[in-house]
């Protein structure tokens, strides 16, 4: 299958493209003025990353940091990424808002995803995403919000 071949071109504010099969990094931002996540708010974030994992897409890795996440994920067929993302973001604003007495917006509107090109970008991006936390707070050795599975990846 050429690489044009199920590419599809999606814009908001910013261009997103889809490609049937594809790895993405994805990465989203709380709001301007919203105040950083504490551990629990992370907590909430990290479970609902993890809820699907198998069942509509395979989250390789992901980091929440205070003010925004990073993820990498092959979204299944079924599970267009587009979805996936505004569900994990309805969901974790609700839990978040509740948490804090509050309503209004958590998340920025717009995320950032980028289609993994072969095997030596997905473990660059992994690397990336991994070592978010040691870049953001040089010394820091363990960080709870992080995490990937342990599954060898193949690209095709």
């Amino acid at each position: 299958m050429g690489m044009s071949e199920g590419l599809e071109l999606h814009q908001r504010r910013l261009p997103h493209w889809r490609l049937t099969g594809a790895t993405y990094l994805v990465t989203w931002s709380l709001a301007p003025q919203v105040v950083s996540l504490n551990e629990a708010e992370r907590n909430i974030v990290s479970s609902a990353l993890r809820f699907f994992h198998l069942h509509r897409y395979h989250l390789w890795g992901y980091v929440v940091m205070d003010d925004h996440v990073h993820s990498v994920l092959t979204p299944f067929s079924k599970y267009p990424l587009s979805k996936t993302i505004h569900s994990w973001k309805s969901y974790t604003a609700n839990k978040v808002n509740q948490n804090r007495g509050r309503t209004g917006r958590l998340w920025q509107v717009e995320y950032h995803d980028r289609i993994i090109r072969d095997g030596n970008d997905f473990r660059e991006k992994m690397q990336y995403v991994l070592t978010n936390p040691e870049r953001r707070w040089p010394g820091t050795k363990e960080y709870n919000w992080v995490g990937w599975t342990k599954d060898e990846f193949s690209y095709q």
